[in-house]
């Protein structure tokens, strides 16, 4: 009799075993059960890890252009009075931004658009709100003659400045060697653009994307599903996890009337004077969008989770609930990114003694 009780517990132990190492390889979320292997399959469906460096066959990523490309960027004297820097709206030590709804230029005014991270915008296929630049190379130049941004008032007298400093002739006559004049204003949007290109975050996300299961917990996972499953993933696809497209802002319902926006801006139709681009923006990529509020092309939003839930309605015409928001974040947090400690180092030569 004894024996037989035996058996009968070590069967129930062994049946409870079997099915909690089942469940083991089990998610659950707001979609139902969902395997590892299922979980990875859509995730390779939609993104792609994050590469090493975001090259440019017409610009490419050299040691010497890195350099004058950092000093650049992070020197006032690119700006008319010498009050603003690349830096000072793309703050390196903030995740690539300043957290100001708007910023403010060399002037002292405020621009009328959120100073987007630089962090991996490289990656992107095209550059500023309103995607009027193809590439970083592109939109190096543009905001130091923006009058109210850096107020360079043109290239010219620009180069004339940087030409006066000893240590600028060096270093642009290295990173772009053979060539007779290189202190020049396309030679300065090359180098910001390959130290730009450097400026890449891979996350605990990239890991998993890799190989390494363990990378992200329970609930990210659960969180990558529910992204994915509510239609995020039409815009926030790919290495950038979104950057690749322009897309009406409020296909569903005007954003305005859940952001509280009080400019009046029509996004795309300001450069192409097209009504059919109203209100039509460039997606932003969601890597380190924890740490890059305020949210959108103004700014109009702070809180992460408010931002989720006006993207449901406006862009999917769902009412997320809080769970899902919450699973949501959850994911998003696993695309905070590692930055390189050496781009947050100001350069040596623009450090007063």
């Amino acid at each position: 009799m004894k024996k037989l009780v035996l058996i009968s517990c070590l069967l129930v132990v062994i049946a409870i075993l079997a099915c909690t190492q089942g469940n083991k390889n089990k998610i659950a979320t707001a979609y139902g059960n969902f395997t590892e292997d299922s979980i990875k399959k859509l995730a390779h469906a939609f993104f792609q890890p994050i590469p090493a460096v975001a090259d440019n066959q017409d610009n490419a990523v050299t040691d010497d252009k890195v350099q004058l490309g950092k000093m650049l960027y992070y020197d006032t004297r690119l700006s008319a009075k010498g009050n603003k820097s690349c830096n000072s709206c793309h703050d390196l030590q903030s995740f690539g931004v300043d957290n100001q709804r708007t910023s403010i230029g060399d002037n002292g005014k405020k621009g009328n658009r959120n100073s987007p991270t630089v962090f991996n915008a490289a990656l992107h296929n095209m550059q500023f709100w309103d995607g009027r630049a193809k590439n970083v190379e592109e939109q190096a130049g543009m905001p130091i003659l923006n009058s109210i941004e850096m107020g360079i008032p043109h290239k010219g007298m620009l180069v004339q400045r940087l030409a006066k400093v000893d240590r600028y002739k060096e270093l642009f006559a290295t990173a772009f060697p053979g060539e007779k004049a290189p202190l020049n204003y396309t030679n300065l949007e090359k180098a910001i653009a390959a130290f730009e290109r450097t400026l890449l975050t891979p996350s605990r996300f990239d890991k998993y994307m890799q190989g390494e299961t363990a990378a992200l917990t329970m609930e990210e996972k659960a969180g990558l599903v529910t992204f994915i499953k509510s239609g995020c993933t039409n815009c926030h696809n790919g290495v950038g996890i979104g950057g690749a497209q322009m897309q009406r802002f409020g296909l569903v319902t005007d954003y305005r009337t859940l952001t509280g926006s009080k400019v009046n801006d029509e996004g795309r139709m300001a450069v192409t004077h097209k009504v059919s681009d109203k209100d039509v923006f460039k997606v932003p990529g969601l890597r380190n969008v924890i740490g890059t509020y305020p949210y959108f092309h103004d700014g109009s939003i702070v809180q992460l989770d408010s931002a989720v839930k006006i993207m449901g309605k406006v862009q999917l015409n769902k009412q997320l609930k809080t769970e899902e928001v919450n699973s949501i974040i959850a994911f998003l947090s696993s695309l905070t990114g590692d930055i390189k400690p050496s781009a947050k180092n100001i350069p040596k030569d623009l450090v007063q003694d």
